[in-house]
């Protein structure tokens, strides 16, 4: 159990990204193809957290080409580069999964000034 525990601790991120839910975010994702690496940028609004420790969890969604497109990203994982909020949303929820069903504005959280 030592073992783990220490193995964990070493992965775990020391600087952990400031965002909640509702929040609209720029994730900056490492991708590996081939020999070469890269950073894409997905862009979207936070709709669920999950977890705790190493094994804490972001869902983030965004509309593109009028496709909904949810990505769930580990927030210890290496390959998370950075984390930015581009915009503090005002949500009164934990989970924002009725964004799914909305369509236009409707989609929209209001901002937080």
């Amino acid at each position: 159990m030592d073992k783990i525990g220490s193995f964990v601790n070493e992965q775990l991120k020391t600087e952990v990204p400031q965002f909640s839910i509702g929040d609209t975010i720029k994730v900056h994702n490492l991708i590996k193809e081939g020999t070469r690496e890269r950073i894409q940028i997905f862009e979207g609004t936070v709709i669920a957290r999950h977890g705790g420790g190493i094994s804490a969890t972001f869902t983030v969604r965004r509309v593109a080409y009028g496709c909904g497109v949810e990505k769930t990203f580990p927030l210890h994982s290496p390959n998370v580069a950075k984390v930015e909020v581009v915009r503090v949303g005002k949500v009164r929820r934990a989970k924002l999964y009725y964004l799914r069903d909305r369509v236009g504005k409707a989609s929209k959280v209001k901002e937080l000034i």
